[in-house]
């Protein structure tokens, strides 16, 4: 994981904490994003948790690197123990289910995450465990 990393979530964190959530370290390098909320697996706890993302069929790809380091973002974890999730795109607020994309799609999907944010490709390098990827759907009102 990279030494500055630390600094950098503090920095965005009040960034976007001074910023009403308008404005992040994302949005700073022009890149698409969202803001992941899930409740924690074990505490219930609502968690949100900035990410890169790749809008795609009108949903979003989202890749849990957490920059390439050996163990699984937290995010992951509770995403994948709960059923649906709420993102914040663009200033909007959405409900999402989610699926984990595996094979001939994963590695689509990857290659166009790729295309996004060629650092994925040293995440990938850095660790042995394979990066998921997941699609977000948003889900339609009165779902």
């Amino acid at each position: 994981m990279p030494k500055l990393l630390p600094q950098i979530e503090k920095w965005d964190t009040r960034l976007q904490r001074v910023s009403n959530g308008r404005l992040s370290a994302l949005d700073i390098a022009g890149l698409p994003n969202i803001t992941l909320t899930v409740p924690g697996r074990k505490s219930g706890v609502p968690r949100s948790t900035p990410l890169l993302c790749v809008p795609q069929d009108g949903g979003w790809l989202i890749a849990g690197s957490y920059f390439g380091d050996k163990r699984m973002p937290v995010w992951v974890l509770n995403l994948r123990a709960c059923e649906k999730a709420e993102i914040i795109y663009r200033r909007k607020t959405v409900e999402v289910s989610w699926r984990e994309v595996t094979g001939a799609e994963r590695e689509q999907a990857w290659q166009r995450m790729l295309a996004v944010w060629p650092n994925f490709a040293v995440y990938e390098k850095r660790t042995e465990r394979t990066i998921p990827v997941f699609f977000l759907s948003p889900i339609a009102s009165g779902s």
